[in-house]
C-alpha cells in the first residue's frame, strides 16, 4: 500500500491525525487574511470584463502567417482603441476590440483585409453589444441566489442550520478567493468565467457534504459515550476523509489542468480558458474549505448549544480529576522509588502503567482512538 494509502487507513482509523478543529482560529486568520486581501485586490485593481460586457467587435482571421503583434498594431492603428490577439489553433487570428460601432468595425476590418492581403469578405466581424453581458451577469445572480437558498434548506434538512451555515462561509470564501485571484492576475472576466464559478459552488458543496456525512456519522451516539467532546469527534470525521477529499480533488484538478495547460494551448484558450481557469483556481479553494473552514464553522455554532456545553464539561471534569490522581500517584511512587531503587525497574514498571492508564483518558483524541 502507497505512503498516502497508509496515511489514509490511520486517519480513518483515527491512529493519527491533525487537529483542525482544535487549531481553527489559526485556519480562521489564514481565511481572513485571504479574504481581506482578495476584496482589497478587487476594491483597488477591480475586474477586466471582457468584451461581452462592454461591448464591441470580435474580427476572426483566416489562417495567416501575421503575428499576433503586428495584427494588434494594424487594429489598433485603425480603430485607435485596445486591442486583444489571440491565436486560434487553426492558426486564425481573434482579435477583440471594445466599444467599436458598426462603422468603426467595417473600417477595422478593411485595413485588416488589406494588411492579409485577402477580400474584406474572410474577415468575419461579430458586433456584440453591451447588453448581452448584462443579461448574463443577471442571470448568473439570480441563479446563485436560488442555488445558495436551495443549499441552504438542503443542508438544514439533511443535516442542521449549524452546518448549513459553515458551508455557505466555504462557498463563499471560495468564490471570493477565485474573484480576487482574477483582479489581481488581470485575467478577463467572461461568460464562461460566470459558468465556472457556478460550477465552482457544485463541487465546493459536494466535498463539504462528504466531510459532513463523516462527522455526522462520528457525532451520532454523542451522549451515549464519556470520552470524546463533540469538537474531537467532529475533528476524527475531517481526519476520517481528509485522504479522500484530497485524491478526489487531485482527480477533478487533473482533467481541468490538460484542459487549462494543454488543450488552451493547442486549440488557442478562448472559452476552453475561460472555464477551466474559474475551475483550477475554484476546486483548489474548494478543497482546503471544506476542511479547514466548513466543520469547524458548524462546530464553533454546535459548542454553543447548552446540552453540547455540559456533556463536554463533565468530560473535561472527568479528564481534570483523572490528570488530578495520576500526578499524585506518581508523586507516591517517587517518594516509595527512593526507598526500592535495589527493586529496580518494577516500581518505573508500575508507573509507567499508571501513566498509561492516566493518559487515556486525558490524552488527546488520537491517542484515546487508538
Amino acid at each position: 500500500m502507497s505512503r498516502l494509502g497508509n496515511l489514509g487507513a490511520k486517519l480513518y482509523r483515527g491512529e493519527t491525525s491533525y487537529d483542525f478543529v482544535g487549531r481553527r482560529k489559526l485556519w480562521y486568520g489564514i481565511t481572513l487574511l485571504l479574504v481581506v486581501t482578495a476584496l482589497m485586490g478587487l476594491g483597488v485593481r477591480g475586474l477586466t470584463m471582457g468584451i461581452d460586457f462592454q461591448g464591441g467587435a470580435v474580427l476572426t482571421t483566416p489562417p495567416t502567417s501575421l503575428s499576433e503583434a503586428d495584427a494588434r498594431e494594424v487594429a489598433e492603428d485603425t480603430s485607435g482603441r485596445s486591442a486583444d490577439v489571440q491565436k486560434l489553433g487553426s492558426g486564425a487570428l481573434r482579435i477583440q476590440v471594445t466599444g467599436l460601432d458598426t462603422e468603426e468595425s467595417g473600417e477595422t476590418r478593411a485595413a485588416l483585409a488589406e494588411e492579409l492581403g485577402v477580400p474584406t469578405q474572410q474577415i468575419n466581424a461579430d458586433l456584440v453589444g453591451p447588453s448581452w453581458g448584462e443579461q448574463v451577469t443577471d442571470q448568473a445572480v439570480k441563479g446563485i441566489l436560488i442555488f445558495l437558498a436551495l443549499v441552504t434548506l438542503y443542508l438544514a434538512f439533511a443535516f442542521e442550520w449549524r452546518m448549513a451555515v459553515g458551508a455557505l462561509v466555504a462557498l463563499l470564501n471560495d468564490l471570493i478567493i477565485t474573484i480576487g485571484v482574477y483582479a489581481f492576475v488581470g485575467f478577463e472576466v467572461t461568460p464562461g468565467t460566470v459558468v465556472g464559478m457556478l460550477t465552482i459552488l457544485g463541487y465546493s458543496l459536494y466535498d463539504t457534504v462528504v466531510v459532513y456525512d463523516k462527522v455526522k456519522e462520528k457525532t451520532k451516539n454523542l451522549t451515549k459515550q464519556d470520552r470524546y467532546t463533540y469538537g474531537e469527534l467532529a475533528n476524527l470525521g475531517i481526519n476520517a476523509t481528509v485522504v479522500r477529499s484530497v485524491n478526489t480533488s487531485i482527480v477533478a484538478l487533473l482533467p481541468v489542468a490538460g484542459l487549462l495547460f494543454i488543450g488552451s494551448g493547442l486549440l488557442g484558450g478562448g472559452t476552453l480558458t475561460d472555464i477551466s481557469l474559474p475551475l483550477f483556481i475554484g476546486l483548489a479553494a474548494g478543497t482546503l474549505s471544506s476542511i479547514v473552514l466548513a466543520t469547524p464553522v458548524a462546530t464553533e455554532l454546535k459548542l454553543r448549544q447548552p446540552e453540547i456545553k455540559d456533556h463536554d464539561r463533565r468530560i473535561l471534569a472527568r479528564r481534570a480529576r483523572a490528570d488530578a490522581r495520576g500526578g499524585a500517584d506518581e508523586r507516591e511512587d517517587t517518594a516509595a522509588g527512593g526507598g526500592a531503587a535495589g527493586a529496580g525497574g518494577s516500581g518505573r514498571t508500575g508507573l509507567a502503567e499508571r501513566r498509561v492508564a492516566g493518559g487515556h483518558g486525558a490524552g488527546s483524541a488520537t491517542g484515546r482512538g487508538r
